[in-house]
């Protein structure tokens, strides 16, 4: 193993925690070394923010498998295969990555993959959760959500809770203002969980 722990992050989208991160390896926040960003979307944005940093990069496209007749699963086991031939990095980050891994994905794998969810354990896991979070609170039915990092498993937002945050709901948010309070507190909880897991893995 080099001197720092190595990271792939995996992104679809913006990549706002994936610049919390590169930001917290930057300061010596994150004692870790990240080697590639992945993008399911070749205009992700995030992938301009890891060329900016001078970190290599790969997109690949479920389109381009679907259209020559593959599957999704087959999909998965080439991204896969891809980071472990390639990269064999210690920590594998899901940062908004906007594809459920399956579990021939995550086969490849040795309980090292890291997801953010923007809700507490057991609730509103799967997709739209700040939405879902949001009607929840109008109709009286929650007073906070919250925000988890925890391992991977095949089962939704289901894995080992390595660190998680209760983020306040108030009367007069709007969705918006929800949607960036959950935001500023990912940016933070990323960055410690990927911390905790690493230091977790050294054991």
């Amino acid at each position: 193993m080099s001197s720092q722990p190595t990271i792939v992050v995996l992104i679809s989208g913006s990549g706002t925690n994936l610049q919390a991160l590169i930001d917290a390896t930057q300061q010596g926040k994150l004692k870790g070394k990240i080697i590639a960003v992945i993008s399911n979307r070749k205009n992700a944005f995030g992938l301009e923010r890891a060329k900016k940093a001078d970190i290599p990069t790969q997109t690949f496209s479920l389109k381009k498998f679907k259209d020559e007749k593959k599957t999704r699963v087959d999909f998965d086991i080439h991204v896969a295969k891809t980071i472990q031939e390639q990269y064999k990095p210690d920590l594998v980050i899901l940062a908004g990555w906007m594809h459920i891994l399956s579990p021939e994905f995550l086969s490849f794998f040795d309980n090292n993959v890291m997801n953010l969810h923007p809700a507490l354990p057991g609730q509103f896991d799967g997709a739209h959760a700040i939405d879902r979070a949001y009607e929840a609170f109008k109709k009286g039915e929650i007073k906070h959500t919250g925000i988890m990092v925890h391992k991977v498993i095949a089962d939704v937002d289901r894995g080992d809770v390595i660190l998680q945050r209760e983020v306040p709901i108030y009367e007069t948010d709007s969705l918006q203002d929800l949607e960036e309070r959950i935001h500023s507190f990912e940016h933070q909880l990323i960055v410690e969980g990927a911390q905790a897991f690493l230091d977790e893995l050294k054991k």
